[in-house]
């Protein structure tokens, strides 16, 4: 009786201990990608025997819908750009949070925060072949349409907090016009809001996405869009791809090792008693 009662009180110190660690280890998952991160669902007749793997690529909640259309594209760019990428994330380093604070503010997705890296590479100097200007390169009647000042001595494009609250307001204008589309506001961004809603009529679908009228729409801006969702997976993954381990390949789900020790020592006592 003893033995048994032994055996008991160790079976249960076990389940204890495995209790707070899957909650530990549950906790260190979901911190992954920090704002970034996508949260994949567990079945509930898996649940208990699955966790979330930590070696998924994470996409950020907003993209994920279309993970598998965009995917292959994005394992491509962080391969052939990988140089590019890590240049260019140093260089946002200060910019980034900046943005981050003006959409929250203007209630704007922070995953537009990556534009100004594709459109100017955070260089206030830039100028586009037909004019635009600044860190958001906007074009002058839009960036005085936002509020900003232009004149021969002042130019407020040039201005990253100035311009990204432009930016921010724009951005929340496009939302409200494509029904909260973050990719079709971005293709609008780049070549414009009556050309996307030209090819959403050429595409025939009433509530068309960025993937059903894709091949309506100019190559740049195809590839535009696709390096923003690219460069934000990557940021949500940044450890990952700076270690090389940005691999698409690994399931959202694995066993888990610690069940695996459960179901063992339950055995073990099972087979004792």
């Amino acid at each position: 009786m003893k033995n048994i009662q032994s055996k008991s009180l160790l079976t249960l110190i076990i389940i204890v201990f495995i209790i707070g660690f899957s909650t530990s280890g549950k906790n260190f998952i979901e911190r992954i990608g920090e704002t970034y991160l996508y949260t994949a669902p567990i079945s509930s007749d898996t649940a208990g025997t699955l966790v979330k793997n930590p070696k998924w690529v994470s996409y950020p909640t907003i993209l994920a819908d279309h993970r598998e259309e965009s995917k292959e594209y994005v394992k491509q760019y962080s391969s052939r750009q990988r140089s590019y990428i890590i240049y260019m994330f140093k260089r946002g380093k200060s910019y980034f949070p900046r943005a981050v604070k003006i959409f929250a503010k203007y209630n704007v997705p922070y995953e537009l925060q990556m534009l100004p890296a594709l459109e100017s590479n955070f260089n206030a100097q830039a100028v586009s072949p037909v004019g635009a200007v600044g860190y958001w390169q906007f074009m002058p009647t839009l960036a005085r349409d936002y509020g900003l000042h232009i004149d021969g001595e002042i130019d407020e494009r040039k201005d990253f907090t100035k311009s990204t609250i432009a930016a921010a307001k724009f951005f929340r204008d496009q939302l409200k016009y494509f029904n909260n589309d973050i990719l079709l506001t971005v293709a609008a961004y780049n070549c414009g809001e009556g050309r996307v809603s030209l090819a959403i009529r050429n595409s025939g679908k009433e509530n068309a996405d960025f993937w059903d009228i894709k091949k309506y729409l100019p190559a740049e801006t195809r590839k535009f869009v696709l390096r923003f969702v690219s460069l934000n997976v990557i940021a949500a993954n940044y450890d990952k791809f700076l270690s090389g381990k940005l691999n698409f390949s690994e399931p959202h789900l694995v066993e888990s090792p610690i069940e695996d020790s459960l179901k063992q020592e339950n055995s073990l006592t099972s087979n004792s008693l």
